[in-house]
Protein backbone atom coordinates (compact mmCIF):
# COMPACT_ATOMS: atom_id res chain seq x y z
CA UNK A 1 0.00 0.00 0.00
CA UNK A 2 1.27 3.62 -0.94
CA UNK A 3 1.87 5.87 1.90
CA UNK A 4 -0.39 8.70 -0.20
CA UNK A 5 -3.21 6.84 -1.76
CA UNK A 6 -5.01 8.19 -4.17
CA UNK A 7 -8.00 10.96 -2.94
CA UNK A 8 -9.69 14.18 -4.12
CA UNK A 9 -9.48 17.11 -1.58
CA UNK A 10 -12.48 19.51 -1.59
CA UNK A 11 -13.33 23.10 0.12
CA UNK A 12 -14.58 26.48 -0.93
CA UNK A 13 -14.84 25.68 -4.49
CA UNK A 14 -11.36 24.30 -5.03
CA UNK A 15 -10.41 20.55 -5.72
CA UNK A 16 -7.92 18.38 -6.00
CA UNK A 17 -7.86 15.78 -7.96
CA UNK A 18 -5.24 13.02 -8.57
CA UNK A 19 -3.50 14.45 -11.87
CA UNK A 20 -4.14 11.86 -15.31
CA UNK A 21 -3.49 12.31 -18.83
CA UNK A 22 -7.24 13.67 -18.97
CA UNK A 23 -6.03 16.36 -17.50
CA UNK A 24 -3.64 17.44 -20.05
CA UNK A 25 -5.38 20.05 -22.26
CA UNK A 26 -6.45 21.69 -19.12
CA UNK A 27 -3.26 22.01 -17.40
CA UNK A 28 -1.52 23.13 -21.26
CA UNK A 29 -4.42 26.06 -21.09
CA UNK A 30 -3.44 26.73 -17.07
CA UNK A 31 0.26 27.69 -17.65
CA UNK A 32 -0.71 29.90 -20.67
CA UNK A 33 -2.31 32.11 -18.72
CA UNK A 34 0.36 33.95 -18.22
CA UNK A 35 2.75 32.19 -19.63
CA UNK A 36 4.49 30.40 -16.78
CA UNK A 37 7.18 28.15 -18.63
CA UNK A 38 9.27 31.32 -19.07
CA UNK A 39 9.53 32.27 -15.64
CA UNK A 40 13.26 31.00 -14.74
CA UNK A 41 13.00 30.19 -11.28
CA UNK A 42 9.50 27.63 -12.20
CA UNK A 43 9.22 24.08 -13.17
CA UNK A 44 5.89 25.05 -15.29
CA UNK A 45 5.91 22.77 -18.58
CA UNK A 46 6.14 24.21 -22.19
CA UNK A 47 2.97 24.08 -23.76
CA UNK A 48 4.77 21.24 -25.69
CA UNK A 49 6.12 19.26 -22.79
CA UNK A 50 2.87 18.79 -20.94
CA UNK A 51 2.13 15.23 -21.86
CA UNK A 52 5.91 14.64 -20.50
CA UNK A 53 5.31 16.04 -17.40
CA UNK A 54 2.33 13.93 -16.44
CA UNK A 55 3.74 11.16 -17.65
CA UNK A 56 6.68 11.56 -15.53
CA UNK A 57 4.52 12.51 -12.43
CA UNK A 58 2.36 9.29 -12.78
CA UNK A 59 6.28 7.04 -12.90
CA UNK A 60 7.02 8.97 -10.02
CA UNK A 61 3.66 8.14 -8.02
CA UNK A 62 4.31 4.51 -9.16
CA UNK A 63 7.76 4.88 -7.51
CA UNK A 64 6.07 6.03 -3.98
CA UNK A 65 8.05 9.08 -4.13
CA UNK A 66 5.19 12.17 -5.77
CA UNK A 67 1.77 12.31 -5.72
CA UNK A 68 0.60 15.02 -7.90
CA UNK A 69 -3.04 16.77 -8.33
CA UNK A 70 -4.46 18.72 -10.45
CA UNK A 71 -6.12 22.36 -8.69
CA UNK A 72 -9.44 22.37 -10.33
CA UNK A 73 -12.51 24.66 -9.98
CA UNK A 74 -14.90 22.34 -8.18
CA UNK A 75 -17.97 23.93 -10.28
CA UNK A 76 -16.65 23.80 -13.03
CA UNK A 77 -13.64 21.22 -13.27
CA UNK A 78 -11.43 23.91 -15.07
CA UNK A 79 -7.87 23.30 -14.60
CA UNK A 80 -6.41 25.84 -12.40
CA UNK A 81 -2.62 24.55 -12.10
CA UNK A 82 -1.17 21.62 -10.20
CA UNK A 83 0.39 21.04 -6.84
CA UNK A 84 2.08 17.69 -5.14
CA UNK A 85 3.32 16.19 -2.20
CA UNK A 86 7.03 15.07 -3.00
CA UNK A 87 9.98 13.37 -1.66
CA UNK A 88 7.70 10.95 0.15
CA UNK A 89 9.55 9.55 3.21
CA UNK A 90 6.58 6.83 5.13
CA UNK A 91 9.16 5.59 7.75
CA UNK A 92 9.77 8.97 9.04
CA UNK A 93 6.24 10.14 8.03
CA UNK A 94 7.16 13.20 6.19
CA UNK A 95 5.96 14.53 2.87
CA UNK A 96 7.23 17.95 0.98
CA UNK A 97 4.44 20.21 -0.60
CA UNK A 98 5.50 21.38 -3.94
CA UNK A 99 5.81 21.22 -8.07
CA UNK A 100 3.32 24.25 -7.66
CA UNK A 101 1.75 27.03 -9.60
CA UNK A 102 -1.54 28.06 -10.47
CA UNK A 103 -2.95 30.18 -13.63
CA UNK A 104 -2.00 34.16 -13.49
CA UNK A 105 -5.50 34.91 -13.12
CA UNK A 106 -5.67 32.34 -9.71
CA UNK A 107 -2.80 34.09 -8.36
CA UNK A 108 -2.94 36.42 -5.37
CA UNK A 109 -6.81 35.13 -4.99
CA UNK A 110 -8.13 32.30 -1.93
CA UNK A 111 -6.38 29.39 -4.45
CA UNK A 112 -3.64 29.26 -3.04
CA UNK A 113 -4.57 29.06 0.76
CA UNK A 114 -6.74 26.94 0.09
CA UNK A 115 -4.44 24.08 -1.67
CA UNK A 116 -2.30 24.26 0.90
CA UNK A 117 -5.46 24.00 3.56
CA UNK A 118 -6.40 20.90 2.33
CA UNK A 119 -3.04 18.97 1.96
CA UNK A 120 -2.00 20.07 5.33
CA UNK A 121 -4.70 18.74 6.82
CA UNK A 122 -4.56 15.79 4.66
CA UNK A 123 -0.99 15.02 5.32
CA UNK A 124 -1.20 15.88 9.25
CA UNK A 125 -4.99 14.64 10.04
CA UNK A 126 -5.42 11.70 7.79
CA UNK A 127 -1.59 10.55 6.86
CA UNK A 128 -0.27 11.02 9.90
CA UNK A 129 2.71 12.76 9.24
CA UNK A 130 6.09 14.33 11.64
CA UNK A 131 6.60 16.85 9.32
CA UNK A 132 5.71 18.46 5.98
CA UNK A 133 8.13 20.52 4.01
CA UNK A 134 8.63 22.72 1.53
CA UNK A 135 11.67 23.77 -0.98
CA UNK A 136 12.29 26.96 -3.19
CA UNK A 137 14.87 28.75 -5.55
CA UNK A 138 16.51 31.21 -3.79
CA UNK A 139 15.79 33.77 -6.28
CA UNK A 140 11.91 33.03 -5.64
CA UNK A 141 11.30 35.61 -3.54
CA UNK A 142 7.70 35.46 -4.01
CA UNK A 143 7.07 31.26 -3.21
CA UNK A 144 9.73 32.25 0.26
CA UNK A 145 7.39 34.74 1.32
CA UNK A 146 3.95 32.38 0.55
CA UNK A 147 5.90 29.69 2.50
CA UNK A 148 6.55 31.87 5.30
CA UNK A 149 2.81 32.79 5.32
CA UNK A 150 1.59 29.53 6.19
CA UNK A 151 3.88 29.70 9.08
CA UNK A 152 6.42 27.31 8.08
CA UNK A 153 10.05 27.67 9.64
CA UNK A 154 12.94 28.39 7.50
CA UNK A 155 15.86 25.00 7.70
CA UNK A 156 18.32 26.61 5.77
CA UNK A 157 19.93 26.90 2.09
CA UNK A 158 21.42 23.97 0.63
CA UNK A 159 24.08 25.33 -1.89
CA UNK A 160 24.60 24.31 -5.16
CA UNK A 161 21.39 22.03 -4.96
CA UNK A 162 19.76 21.65 -8.47
CA UNK A 163 19.24 22.64 -12.22
CA UNK A 164 17.37 25.24 -13.15
CA UNK A 165 15.38 25.06 -16.28
CA UNK A 166 18.15 27.13 -18.25
CA UNK A 167 20.71 25.31 -16.87
CA UNK A 168 22.17 27.09 -14.19
CA UNK A 169 22.70 25.91 -10.68
CA UNK A 170 20.44 27.20 -7.88
CA UNK A 171 20.56 26.96 -4.22
CA UNK A 172 17.26 25.58 -2.57
CA UNK A 173 15.75 27.54 0.58
CA UNK A 174 14.13 24.05 2.61
CA UNK A 175 11.23 25.00 5.20
CA UNK A 176 9.13 22.57 7.48
CA UNK A 177 6.89 22.72 9.71
CA UNK A 178 6.00 20.21 12.73
CA UNK A 179 2.19 18.78 13.77
CA UNK A 180 3.17 20.26 16.84
CA UNK A 181 2.87 23.70 15.06
CA UNK A 182 -0.49 22.59 13.13
CA UNK A 183 -3.28 23.52 15.28
CA UNK A 184 -2.18 26.80 15.42
CA UNK A 185 -1.03 26.79 11.71
CA UNK A 186 -4.62 25.37 10.38
CA UNK A 187 -6.57 28.39 12.75
CA UNK A 188 -4.01 30.77 10.61
CA UNK A 189 -4.97 29.43 7.14
CA UNK A 190 -8.84 29.34 8.08
CA UNK A 191 -8.45 32.88 9.32
CA UNK A 192 -6.90 34.27 6.39
CA UNK A 193 -9.63 32.16 4.11
CA UNK A 194 -12.46 33.69 5.70
CA UNK A 195 -11.19 37.79 5.07
CA UNK A 196 -12.84 38.42 1.69
CA UNK A 197 -10.31 38.33 -1.03
CA UNK A 198 -10.25 38.21 -4.76
CA UNK A 199 -11.53 35.01 -6.13
CA UNK A 200 -10.15 32.66 -8.92
CA UNK A 201 -11.98 34.17 -12.57
CA UNK A 202 -13.25 31.54 -15.24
Amino acid sequence: MAFVEPVTLKARGVALVPLSLAHEEGLRAAAADGELWKIRVTSVPEPQETRTYIENALKMREDGNRFAFAVTDEASGTVLGSTSYHDILPAVKRVEIGYTWYAKRCQRTHVNTTCKLLMLTHAFDALGCHVVGWRTDNFNHASQRAIERLGAKKDGVIRGHALRRDGTIRDTVMYSLRSGEWPEVRAQLNDLLDKPRPQAQE
